[in-house]
């Protein structure tokens, strides 16, 4: 069984493939760039490579802390407005290998994210917000912003994607 709805799921294979990666450096600033990704329905995970992957900042903020989130979002319409996306919260595990295949000239290395907490907006039903509408039709509408659906996963669920962030977290904790 996925953590992801069917909504995700399908909104993931919909052919997205740009999303933004929020990790923490070691001076406890946020860090956020856009990546590639791939959904990985064998695992039920978000999976991260790229060029050069072991070189850059976010590679070093994961090795560091393991906590990240990521947002995949788009614009399926203008007119009417229409945003929708998923954001998932979780633990990274580095990976040596697996990298190659998420892209043409991809590192070996990469991240596979287990989701701890998934929220989504706009996946299962239309909505439209016209900034420029009257105030007044707007009210009388009522309020279409997205739905946001947070969830925590089952402690079950949880407890098996962090064994390994677990093992990582004991080891820093014995650094000076």
């Amino acid at each position: 069984m996925s953590v992801f709805t069917d909504e995700e799921r399908e909104y993931l294979a919909s052919g997205v493939r740009l999303g933004r990666l929020a990790t923490v450096g070691p001076d406890a600033m946020p860090h956020v760039v856009p990546t590639a990704f791939r959904y990985n329905q064998d695992h039920d995970t978000i999976d991260i490579g790229g060029h050069d992957f072991p070189t850059r900042k976010k590679y070093r903020d994961v090795l560091r802390n393991s906590k990240v989130a990521f947002v995949i979002d788009d614009i399926a319409s203008v007119s009417p407005w229409r945003v929708r996306g998923i954001e998932v919260r979780g633990d990274v595990e580095v990976l040596d290998t697996g990298g190659i295949e998420l892209g043409r000239g991809f590192a070996p290395e990469m991240f596979r994210i287990t989701p701890q907490r998934i929220v989504s907006w706009g996946l299962g039903e239309p909505m439209s917000f016209n900034a420029g509408a009257d105030p007044s039709r707007q009210a009388a509408a009522g309020s279409r912003r997205p739905r946001l659906e947070p969830r925590r996963l089952p402690k079950a669920v949880e407890d098996a994607g962090h064994r390994h962030a677990l093992a990582r977290l004991s080891w820093l904790a014995d650094e000076p």
